[in-house]
């Protein structure tokens, strides 16, 4: 049975659209969620495992939330708790288009790589795909905090496939399949999340489906 890590941040958790900055930790029901989506798309021979964490980064602590939202730091502890793995799909970057970070779309997708690397070097999974999440934009209930993210997130999809192919790893534009929500401009609606976990399926399915 081909075993999937979903490895992501708050549109991996399944957290709704926000209508005010601060709400109650909310979650979709596990029907909804993309990874969810994905799974039952693939069928009962496919295991996903859902590790989506609300405001991980890729490699950065966070100076507000905390270091524990560094994705690279918690990494090696996830692929050895879920050892083996034919693939570990990983969707981040939104939450390094925060203001507080300040980096632009190359340094988030040279992290990204060095994400991917890490997983390979584990040799605790077969496979990665990069998966460039859809670009925020700095509107509704948490347009502060991504206040400028267009222009630092401009040419990332581009940028992440450019690091794929170099490092040999597979690669989706989840930006040709859905958009933020407008009502926070960082997660998706629900229909958003079933587009994009059967759209992954098909991708996973005939790219890993020998494996």
């Amino acid at each position: 049975m081909p075993r999937v890590m979903c490895f992501g941040d708050s549109n991996t958790h399944g957290t709704p659209p926000l209508d005010v900055l601060g709400a109650p930790w909310q979650r979709m029901d596990a029907a909804t969620r993309w990874p969810v989506v994905m799974a039952a798309d693939l069928g009962p021979e496919w295991e996903v495992l859902e590790e989506g964490q609300p405001g991980r980064t890729t490699v950065h602590d966070d100076p507000i939330d905390g270091p524990h939202r560094n994705g690279l730091t918690v990494l090696p502890a996830l692929l050895e708790s879920h050892a083996p793995l034919d693939l570990v799909l990983v969707m981040l970057g939104t939450n390094d288009l925060k203001m507080r970070f300040g980096v632009p779309a190359q340094d988030v997708a040279l992290a990204l790589g060095r994400i991917g690397r890490t997983i390979r070097a584990s040799g605790h999974a077969k496979a990665v795909m990069l998966v460039c999440p859809p670009l925020p934009r700095a509107q509704g209930a948490l347009a502060a905090i991504y206040e400028g993210c267009e222009a630092r997130g401009q040419g990332l999809p581009a940028m992440v496939e450019r690091i794929a192919d170099n490092d040999g790893f597979a690669f989706f534009d989840a930006n040709v399949k859905v958009k933020v929500d407008p009502l926070d401009g960082v997660h998706f609606a629900p229909e958003a999340h079933v587009r994009l976990g059967r759209a992954l399926a098909q991708v996973v399915r005939s790219t890993f489906g020998a494996t």
